[in-house]
């Protein structure tokens, strides 16, 4: 099972959460939206924690709830989309009613379900030709600095740290007979170095690691960064996974 103190991690970050994750672009709710419509549709944003996803989703005019299992990231949801229906729960124990959803939307937060729960429980709550809609936002480590950065981050924590695979990779060990239709979206923001940093400082690997090692090792990327961008402005390039399939 995954819900695990990594993924509640984010919930003693939630303002940090709210102020620097980068939101989607509408490139990714226009994918979304070939596979699936939203106008009009009943959705759950499972996982949503501070409503990033749920407040694109309701822009394309889907009626929302949002189900999210940390209270201090569901109470900054909460702040931003005071008239979503909010409720809290996870993957694995969907609080919702069997047969209720048009569409379920996993925002960055398929990878804290345990699957052997979270497949049944998906097909649960979902209609009949009800949309399973899952996406991931990653890093391009194409992109050369990007790809320096990402080998650093693998040499403080170990293994793959996210970088942008095969969106197969990201379905395996999934039933084959969920038959997901996949897309890859690149995309790209412009901030300043401090928001970079910051953004890298809510992921889980560093709310585990806690603050001095975490300062530490961002002091070291801002002199690196530094002298790349020299004018303190970054361009973060990242690629959506997203992966849809239907019941």
């Amino acid at each position: 099972m995954k819900i695990t103190s990594q993924a509640r991690s984010f919930d003693k970050a939630a303002a940090a959460y709210a102020e620097h994750r980068p939101s989607y672009p509408p490139t990714v709710l226009d994918a979304v939206e070939e596979l699936c419509p939203l106008r009009g549709a009943r959705v759950a944003d499972i996982g949503a924690g501070t409503g990033l996803a749920t407040a694109l989703l309701q822009a394309r005019g889907a009626h929302v709830v949002a189900v999210e299992p940390g209270p201090a990231m569901a109470s900054q949801l909460r702040l931003r989309l005071p008239a979503i229906p909010l409720v809290l729960g996870d993957g694995n124990r969907l609080p919702l009613a069997s047969g209720s959803l048009d569409v379920l939307t996993y925002a960055q937060a398929w990878h804290w379900t345990d699957p052997r729960s979270s497949v049944p429980e998906a097909l649960r709550v979902l209609r009949h030709q009800g949309a399973l809609t899952l996406w991931w936002n990653d890093s391009d480590t194409t992109v050369a600095w990007i790809a320096e950065q990402d080998a650093r981050l693998g040499g403080l924590f170990g293994g793959d740290t996210g970088g942008a695979p095969d969106p197969t990779a990201r379905l395996r060990g999934l039933p084959p007979e969920l038959d997901f239709t996949t897309r890859r979206i690149p995309w790209t923001r412009t901030v300043p170095l401090d928001t970079h940093l910051a953004n890298l400082a809510t992921y889980s690997d560093f709310l585990m690691l806690g603050n001095n090692a975490t300062e530490a090792f961002l002091d070291t990327e801002r002199d690196l960064l530094t002298e790349i961008f020299p004018d303190g402005t970054i361009e973060d390039r990242y690629v959506v996974t997203l992966a849809v399939t239907h019941r």
